[in-house]
C-alpha cells in the first residue's frame, strides 16, 4: 500500500490515453524494464545500507560523496521541474470547478499562472510551520483526490462499454501492438515518470518478518494494484475522448463530463473537479519540504552553503524551500510564453523525467558495483537469480533510463509544441542550468574543506 499511495495518480492518466488501446503494451514494458528493476535494486540498496539520504547514502557508497550529491540533486530538480505541472493541474481543476460561473477561465493563461503561484507559495510557507500542520492536508487529499475519482472513472468506464456505448479505441490485436513512431513514442518517458516512487516503500523492507520472501510479493500485489489503476483509467479517458482532444492537463474532466452527460447530470463534474483539486494540493504539500528536507542531509558534509542550510526554529529547511519555490516559479513562466497548455505542461512532465532517470540510472550502477566492492555487506534482500539476475535487472532498467532520456528530445506529434529546435533549446538548456549547481556546491565544498 506504501507502494501505491506513493505512485498511483490521476493526473498522469490523460498523458497515457494519448496512446488508447496500446498504452497497454507501453505499461507492460515499463513494467518489465523500468519499474520492477528500480524496485529489486532500491530494496537491496535500502537493506544493506539503511542510511538517511536515500539514493546520496547509496550512490555515495558505491562511487563518493561528490557522486552521491549529484544523484541526489538530479532527484530534487525532477520535483522543482514537475511543479509547475502538478499546479498547472490544480490551476485547472480549478477552473473547472468555476466554470459555471467563469466558463472562460479553463483557456486563460493569466488566471493559470496567478492561481499556480498562489498555491505554490502558500503551501511553501505552509511548510514552514513544520510537519505536524500540514500532515492532514495529505491524507485527506489521497482520499478525495485519488480513491474516490479513480474508482468512479474506472467503473464509468466498464459500465460505458458493457452497456454498448460507442468508444473512438478499436479493441483489436492489432490497435494494442503501437505504430513504434518516435514522435509518438516520446509519450512513453511520462510513463517511466509516472511510475517513479517505488524507492519510498523500500525504505521500510527491513520491517517486513522475512524481506527476501515478503517483499516480492508485496511487489507483485502493488504492481497489479497500480497497473489496474493506471491501465483501466487510461482506457476509461481513451475510450470518451477522441485522442486528438485529449487535454493532458484537463482529460480526466473531459472523460467525466462525457459520462456525466450520458446520465443528463453535468452538475457532478464541478464535484469531480473540486475532490481532484484537493488531491492535486496534497500532493504538492507531500512534495514540498520531502525533497528539500532531504537535500539537507547532505549539509552535514559541507555541500550546502549557509543559505540553503537555514533551517527555523522547527526544523524545516527554509532555504532549501524558498530555492526550490523560485526556480518553480521561473519554470512556470512556460504556461505565459506558450498557448497551448497541453504542450506547456508536457515540456515540463519531459524534463522531470530526464531528471528521474538520471536518479535512478545512478542508483542501477551503484548496486552493482556494491555487490563487487562489499559483497560482505549483509543484505536483508538481494535481487534474485545471482549475478547473472542482477546483471540482467541493471541492463534492463539502465536501457529503459536511457531511452527515457533520449526519446524526450523527439517533439510529440500529437501536440502542438515550438519548433522542433526552439523545443529541444528549452530542454536542453533547461537541464544543463539545473545540472551546473552541483558541480559548483561540490567545488564549493572542496575550498572549504581546505580552509579547514
Amino acid at each position: 500500500m506504501l507502494t501505491v499511495a506513493a505512485i498511483v495518480s490521476l493526473r498522469n492518466l490523460p498523458l497515457s490515453a494519448e496512446f488508447g488501446l496500446s498504452s497497454v503494451f507501453y505499461f507492460v514494458i515499463a513494467a518489465i524494464g523500468f519499474f520492477v528493476p528500480i524496485a529489486l535494486v532500491t530494496a537491496e540498496l535500502a537493506t544493506g545500507w539503511p542510511k538517511s539520504g536515500g539514493s546520496y547514502a547509496w550512490v555515495s557508497e558505491a562511487f563518493g560523496k561528490n557522486c552521491g550529491f549529484f544523484a541526489l540533486w538530479m532527484g530534487w530538480m525532477e520535483s522543482i521541474a514537475w511543479f509547475p505541472a502538478i499546479l498547472a493541474f490544480t490551476a485547472a481543476m480549478l477552473a473547472h470547478l468555476l466554470h459555471p460561473i467563469f466558463p472562460a477561465l479553463e483557456h486563460n493563461k493569466i488566471f493559470y499562472f496567478i492561481i499556480m503561484q498562489i498555491v505554490f507559495w502558500g503551501f511553501t510557507f505552509l511548510n514552514f510551520l513544520g510537519i505536524q500542520t500540514s500532515g492532514w492536508i495529505s491524507a485527506l487529499g489521497v482520499i478525495t483526490g485519488t480513491l474516490i475519482p479513480g474508482a468512479l472513472i474506472i467503473s464509468l468506464g466498464l459500465w460505458w462499454i458493457a452497456n454498448g456505448h460507442p468508444s473512438h479505441i478499436e479493441f483489436s490485436w492489432n490497435a494494442l501492438v503501437p505504430d513504434f513512431r518516435l514522435d509518438s513514442m516520446v509519450f512513453y518517458s511520462g510513463i517511466l515518470f509516472a511510475l517513479a516512487g517505488v524507492e519510498l516503500a523500500a525504505f521500510h523492507i527491513r520491517e517486513a518478518r522475512n524481506p527476501q520472501r515478503d517483499y516480492p510479493r508485496a511487489l507483485v500485489i502493488a504492481t497489479v494494484i497500480i497497473f489496474l489503476v493506471s491501465i483501466l483509467g487510461t482506457l476509461a479517458i481513451a475510450i470518451v475522448v477522441p485522442q486528438k482532444d485529449i487535454s493532458l492537463i484537463s482529460g480526466l474532466i473531459q472523460a467525466f463530463t462525457v459520462f456525466f452527460s450520458a446520465f443528463d447530470m453535468p452538475w457532478v463534474v464541478p464535484l469531480i473537479a473540486l475532490f481532484a483539486f484537493i488531491g492535486a494540493l496534497a500532493g504538492i504539500n507531500t512534495w514540498i519540504i520531502g525533497p528539500a528536507k532531504g537535500l539537507l542531509v547532505t549539509a552535514e558534509d559541507g555541500f550546502l552553503p549557509p543559505f540553503l542550510k537555514r533551517v527555523n526554529s522547527r526544523g524545516v529547511s527554509i532555504g532549501t524551500l524558498m530555492f526550490q519555490a523560485v526556480v518553480g516559479t521561473f519554470l512556470s513562466l512556460v504556461f505565459l510564453w506558450m498557448d497551448d497548455h497541453s504542450a506547456a505542461f508536457w515540456i515540463l512532465t519531459a524534463l522531470s523525467a530526464q531528471f528521474t532517470v538520471v536518479q535512478y540510472a545512478f542508483m542501477l550502477l551503484a548496486v552493482l558495483r556494491l555487490r563487487y566492492s562489499q559483497p560482505h555487506v549483509f543484505r536483508a534482500y538481494r535481487v534474485p537469480g545471482g549475478w547473472m539476475g542482477l546483471w540482467l535487472v541493471v541492463l534492463l532498467g539502465i536501457f529503459s533510463c536511457v531511452f527515457g532520456f533520449l526519446i524526450v528530445f523527439i517533439p510529440p506529434s500529437q501536440l502542438k509544441t515550438p519548433d522542433q529546435n526552439i523545443y529541444q533549446s528549452m530542454l536542453i538548456i533547461s537541464l544543463i542550468a539545473l545540472s551546473i549547481p552541483p558541480i559548483l556546491l561540490t567545488q564549493y565544498r572542496k575550498r572549504e574543506i581546505k580552509k579547514s
